[in-house]
């Protein structure tokens, strides 16, 4: 069986074997950015470009791994960690928060590329988490569309303290641990490091007294239904998007936004190739050499086909129009139906006569396939 490359993780990021690891970490938030699905979200590959990246990454940064991987290459990650999720490499958009410093594309990571200012860090730090969900649909929902509603575990607000963390009557003071700041500073040596409050969490602020209920996080972990609109024409792998639909932040922090993964399900008549459509029709042995009309499946109802005489078994026919609609409404995908000549597989005395009769009157000129085939193979059956 044949086995898929893997490209070397020096050439993903484009970094040569001796590369410092801050070269590298340049490297990879360069290519992170111009690669991340959701900065590429008409890009189908886009997201397997950024888990390359990430799985590089995860390896070339940690000295053991990296070692490791110099020595044996990817054999080295063959066994019980076959890729992420398995215990072997970490998550890559958990890889991409933490090289960024934020929780996800709603949050800070891409302010700081388009203009945002430090004042929305500490809520960065407290935002909701973004999630992911792999929902299954039919053929039938990708072509025309859906509203599907999802369940989901997750952590939304509570509705003791509405967010806040606080119980009724009490209020939010400034941390004497950072003064406000939101920051710790420690000395190691000749340098001076900036950390995050490990009272306050980087907000600058803690409550008098926390909401029981939440016990001051200001949400709680409840079933949750979204309700997702699936767009007509969306393809398998397709992520949307539904910002605000994440995690609850902590004590009244910004929402982390839910990303929904679509799969469709196999159909049991019809293959989809981009926007086209493909599947097989059976037809009589008798309308394949006369001609005539059949009818063929479309995703809207049935279709008629003009069979043309002599009509040969695997012979492919298209209907314009009857695939499905391009996701941005711009085009419509055909649909190709390949006729399968069905051969009579019992016949009756009466039947079986009759054939025989044709069969005696039938000549080369009848069989142009077969004849050709065996002129061009006469040399083998010497």
């Amino acid at each position: 069986m044949a086995t898929i490359r893997k490209r070397d993780y020096y050439e993903v990021l484009g970094v040569g074997r001796g590369t410092p690891e801050e070269e590298i970490k340049r490297a990879y938030r360069k290519l992170a950015v111009k690669f991340h699905p959701d900065k590429n979200p008409d890009d189908p590959h886009a997201e397997e470009k950024f888990k390359e990246l990430g799985e590089a990454y995860d390896v070339l940064m940690d000295a053991d791994k990296r070692a490791a991987y110099d020595r044996f290459g990817h054999a080295a990650f063959t066994q019980g960690s076959a890729g992420f999720g398995a215990g072997g490499f970490h998550d890559p958009f958990e890889i991409f928060r933490e090289v960024f410093g934020g929780s996800g594309f709603g949050g800070g990571i891409f302010e700081t590329f388009f203009g945002g200012s430090p004042a929305g860090r500490a809520d960065d730090r407290r935002r909701g988490s973004d999630l992911r969900y792999d929902m299954e649909i039919k053929l039938e929902e990708a072509a025309f569309g859906a509203e599907k509603t999802i369940e989901i575990q997750k952590f939304d607000s509570c509705d003791k303290c509405h967010g806040s963390g606080a119980e009724p009557g009490s209020r939010r003071v400034t941390c004497t641990t950072c003064g406000g700041r939101g920051q710790v500073i420690s000395s190691r040596g000749f340098f001076q490091i900036s950390q995050t409050c490990p009272r306050c969490h980087g907000a600058g602020e803690v409550i008098e007294k926390p909401c029981q209920k939440c016990r001051g996080e200001g949400r709680v972990e409840e079933l949750s239904r979204i309700k997702v609109k699936v767009p007509a024409g969306i393809r398998e792998g397709t992520r949307l998007r539904s910002p605000g639909n994440g995690e609850a932040g902590i004590a009244g922090g910004p929402r982390g936004d839910l990303y929904v993964v679509i799969h469709i399900k196999e159909h049991n008549v019809f293959h989809r190739e981009a926007d086209d459509l493909y599947c097989e029709v059976p037809i009589p042995f008798s309308v394949a050499a006369l001609g005539g009309e059949t009818d063929v499946p479309t995703l809207g109802g049935k279709a008629q086909l003009k069979v043309p005489a002599g009509t040969q078994s695997g012979q492919m026919f298209k209907l314009r129009g009857k695939g499905i609609t391009n996701v941005n409404g711009r085009s419509h995908g055909d649909l190709f139906a390949r006729l399968i000549v069905e051969v009579p597989s019992r016949l009756d005395p009466e039947q079986r006569r009759k054939l025989q009769e044709f069969a005696a009157l039938c000549g080369d000129e009848n069989t142009p396939m077969r004849r050709s085939f065996f002129d061009r193979a006469k040399e083998f059956f010497k």
